[in-house]
């Protein structure tokens, strides 16, 4: 049995092969899965790290073990299994380890209708269960079948989004050897789109770079292939294809909270007076072009399951994040980076300019970025830091998630790190001078210089 104790996130389940992950946990976590969602039949999917078949297998067995029936969709992103649990009305298991590195492995746990499995809605009665022992099941064993749903996944994706209207766009997209290169073919099949495909092959050891696009060196040879190759736009995915990345004609990144800010714009054309939720370290241009296009913007704490928790309870028609995760009320509450790829490409295809033009309006700050310090008292180091700008005229303070502190002109949160001894700051100005100036006074305080 592998390390429980490691694995176990707040969101998913996620360790080394097979030293904290092996088969036999999967197994148990397959039997505990239907002991506490009382599932009869579960679909699974998974990417192509090599580990990943071998482990869905085994959570098949654990799960036909308890009587469930067990419907495997074979290779796919994390969107396509969410795809799967909302058409098929099924709970879901998605065996990936996303963007870490190849000798990972975890799972993506959802109940039927994609809604979310995390620490405080059945993942910590799964591992006790696992760590007692799932009690055998007395009853006929389930059955397994195979089910193709990457065509069904594509067309259902394009009837949210049309794109058969647009103008030929030229798309370069950076797979990463991630699943991206499985449904990316599949999406734009049929459409206006001359695709340039960069590292499309599946493979889980990453041959060519992580397939995490966070970071920027991942995103290198993607804006170069743009510039080179005369592109509209690059599109970058990670390995389990759940979030994109957005690169201009002129081959610079583009901030998540402009996608975010976009995304909002078209969803509210579509559904007038809608609320849509962003978390706190999203670009103040995101609430305003929300309330701008007469819609309501709902601010919530950083990280997936307060984003869908609080879309579920507002009814909200779209979510966003500063990491690229992007959710959809008309899929089932769940992110999707290829739903959120091709609103981006409606909105370049409908229009006659390019990218970096189109996105002025929604990119109106300078920004930090996120910036990490390693410091051991992370309460001490935020008193220091609140106490030295609580004073200042017309600043308010609020601690909705870690600590946020801004004025008129500028504001910047501090938070901690769920799992590290870090404190993450994101600040955010009108301008770059007055940016860099409140990140580097933050900066000073908490790394004591």
């Amino acid at each position: 049995m592998g390390d429980l104790a490691k694995i176990f996130k707040a969101y998913d389940i996620r360790g080394i092969v097979p030293e904290e992950l092996d088969a036999e946990t999967a197994e148990a976590i397959g039997a505990a899965f239907v002991r506490v969602t009382g599932a009869t039949a579960v679909v699974t999917a998974h990417d192509m790290r090599e580990s990943s078949g071998p482990l869905a297998e085994a959570f098949a067995r654990g799960a036909t073990g308890q009587g469930a029936d067990v419907v495997e969709a074979g290779l796919g992103s994390t969107d396509l299994l969410y795809y799967a649990s909302g058409s098929l009305d099924l709970p879901g298991a998605m065996f990936t380890a996303s963007h870490n590195p190849a000798k990972y492995n975890g799972l993506k746990l959802c109940r039927t209708g994609a809604k979310p499995i995390g620490r405080d809605t059945g993942l910590i009665e799964i591992r006790e269960l696992v760590e007692k022992g799932v009690p055998a099941y007395d009853g006929e064993p389930g059955t397994v079948s195979q089910r193709d749903l990457l065509k069904g996944y594509a067309d259902h994706l394009k009837t949210l989004v049309d794109l058969v209207g647009i103008r030929p766009l030229k798309v370069v997209v950076d797979a990463g050897n991630g699943m991206g290169g499985h449904t990316v073919p599949s999406v734009f099949e049929g459409l206006p789109i001359d695709l340039v495909p960069l590292y499309f092959e599946l493979d889980g050891t990453f041959p060519n770079h992580e397939a995490n696009p966070i970071e920027p060196e991942n995103l290198r040879d993607l804006q170069a292939k743009v510039r080179e190759t005369g592109a509209d736009i690059g599109l970058a995915f990670d390995g389990d294809a759940d979030r994109c990345f957005v690169v201009d004609e002129r081959g610079e990144i583009v901030s998540p909270s402009a996608i975010t800010a976009l995304v909002a714009t078209r969803e509210l054309a579509k559904h007038p007076g809608s609320k849509i939720v962003h978390n706190l370290i999203t670009s103040k241009s995101v609430p305003e072009v929300v309330s701008e296009n007469g819609g309501t913007p709902v601010r919530t704490r950083v990280g997936h399951s307060f984003i869908k928790q609080t879309m579920a309870e507002t009814g909200a028609v779209f979510g966003g994040e500063h990491s690229a995760h992007f959710y959809f009320r008309d899929f089932w509450f769940a992110d999707s980076g290829m739903l959120a790829a091709m609103h981006v490409l409606a909105a370049l295809g409908e229009q006659t300019g390019p990218l970096s033009e189109l996105l002025t309006s929604y990119d109106r700050y300078a920004a930090s970025g996120e910036i990490n310090s390693e410091v051991a008292d992370q309460a001490a180091a935020a008193d220091q830091v609140r106490a030295a700008f609580a004073e200042r005229p017309g600043v308010t303070i609020d601690e909705l998630d870690g600590l946020t502190v801004g004025t008129d002109d500028w504001w910047f949160n501090l938070r901690p790190s769920n799992t590290e001894p870090l404190l993450r700051l994101n600040a955010e100005a009108s301008d770059e001078q007055t940016m860099a100036a409140v990140r580097d006074e933050v900066l000073a305080i908490v790394r004591g210089k």
